[in-house]
């Protein structure tokens, strides 16, 4: 359960389900931004705040590899191009974690997670020792849109030299509406967005994930 974990090379193709909420945040509000930041990046800000994203996802055996996974996610941009850091993550996967940190700079850790449902979800999350990282209690409802929706996410990550890994990912599901409620222990490790509100919300289902189709490094 280390980085010796052998895990497939990019680009990763995968399948799963996400359930995905919008948080607008004080940049300074975030744990582990200025560590996963890279140089020349800055977060994107309307009046002060910023946008994060918070996800529950539930990769199949669908796809080159099946886990779960909670993830942090700011929009960040390099001048004008809009990016994606990842400063917080947590994933089943040995597999996953080695191979995010190797080929992509993303920080991922392990955790367990209890996944229940489909249409009506609770998800909880929790550490290697136990304690609890967040809670999801979801209601996925009718379609926002008709056929499937194809989402561009280049991540931009700080490696732990120093160096840029940017990568090319896109996300192809069905966008459905998603009532939810987020509980974030204050004490966990997602506690600076405890008591957030989301200002939207939404799940991509039967989803095709092409994580690393393409990777700059600088």
């Amino acid at each position: 359960m280390h980085d010796e974990a052998a895990y497939p090379p990019g680009p990763w193709r995968l399948r799963g389900d996400l359930l995905v909420s919008v948080l607008r945040v004080p940049p300074h509000r975030v744990a582990g931004l200025d560590a996963a930041l890279p140089a020349g990046h800055r977060p994107l800000t309307v009046r002060g705040h910023g946008f994060v994203g918070i996800a529950m996802v539930r990769y199949t055996p669908a796809g080159m590899l099946a886990y779960d996974e909670l993830l942090v996610a700011v929009l960040t941009a390099e001048g004008r191009v809009p990016r994606v850091t990842i400063p917080q993550i947590w994933v089943t996967s040995p597999a996953s974690r080695a191979g995010g940190r190797a080929l992509w700079g993303i920080p991922k850790d392990l955790a367990s997670f209890g996944w229940e449902g489909r249409s009506r979800v609770r998800v909880e999350a929790r550490d290697d020792e136990g304690a609890g990282i967040a809670r999801l209690t979801a209601r996925v409802g009718p379609r926002l849109v008709p056929g499937r929706v194809a989402v561009p996410l280049p991540t931009a990550q700080r490696r732990p030299d120093a160096s840029t890994v940017r990568a090319h990912n896109t996300v192809t599901g069905t966008l459905r509406r998603l009532a939810v409620r987020w509980d974030l222990p204050p004490e966990g490790p997602l506690g600076h967005l405890h008591g957030l509100r989301p200002i939207a919300s939404a799940a991509v289902v039967d989803a095709s994930i092409v994580f690393g189709r393409r990777v700059e490094e600088s």
